[in-house]
């Protein structure tokens, strides 16, 4: 079963542009890896300082292997210098008999 994974992020004032750089920066090279079945960021049309993250993974380990990777360490950095407060991130399975 895949593990669906949603990350919100709230940029501080004036890291918009920064933010939506890092999040578009991870969506080609989280997609080459192994266990990446989707990685799209979105950003809220209301308020272009928040951006959520929907990702789809084959299942738990290889998102904790997707944290281990060289872009995951360098967007984390950036992350923590551009958002307003920590990201928020849910995973998320299919729920039973759907």
């Amino acid at each position: 079963m895949s593990l669906v994974v949603v990350a919100e992020c709230l940029a501080a004032d004036g890291q918009e542009d920064r933010l939506r750089t890092a999040l578009e920066a991870m969506i080609e090279p989280s997609l080459e890896e192994p266990g990446c079945l989707a990685y799209r960021p979105y950003a809220d049309p209301n308020d272009p300082a928040r951006m959520v993250i929907v990702e789809e993974w084959t299942d738990r380990q290889a998102l904790a292997e997707h944290f281990a990777t060289p872009h995951f360490g360098h967007v984390r950095q950036v992350l923590e210098r551009v958002l307003a407060e920590p990201i928020a991130i849910r995973e998320l399975v299919v729920a039973p008999g759907s």
